[in-house]
């Protein structure tokens, strides 16, 4: 089956999600560490048909990169490298960690699984990949 991969790369953890078959939903699956992100994509790649990765990229509010685009950059290049023939898109990513708390707050998650930083990653994550789903589906 194909799937797209969203990615909300940090420099200590990667929150992953993925998308349906049908490129439709978006899911969040899990936080990696950033150590181990590769080995998980190749391992995950063994399982399934990966058609593209949509990568979160870290932008100013003047649309200019951030300081942790440096960090993502690097990432990129390792991917690249691991996966030449995934096509990689990269996504503004600009307020995606609020948008995971509101998430949390408006699915009824408390307090203290809230401040849990895997589940905020790979809940970004699913928000990086599910903007890009919809943008493709208009």
């Amino acid at each position: 089956m194909d799937r797209t991969i969203g990615i909300d790369y940090g420099r200590a953890r990667v929150g992953i999600a993925v998308s349906d078959p049908l490129g439709i939903f978006a899911s969040p699956v899990e936080t990696v560490p950033s150590a181990k992100i590769i080995d998980y994509l190749q391992s995950y790649a063994a399982k399934e048909n990966l058609v593209r990765f949509v990568v979160g990229y870290p932008l100013n509010l003047d649309g200019r990169p951030a300081e942790a685009a440096a960090d993502v950059d690097v990432f990129l290049k390792k991917l690249a490298k691991a996966f030449p023939a995934v096509p990689v898109v990269l996504e503004d990513e600009r307020f995606t960690t609020v948008l995971a708390h509101r998430a949390m707050i408006d699915g009824g998650m408390k307090k203290s699984e809230r401040r849990d930083k895997n589940s905020v990653d790979k809940i970004s994550a699913a928000i990086i990949l599910q903007s890009y789903l919809d943008r493709q589906a208009k």
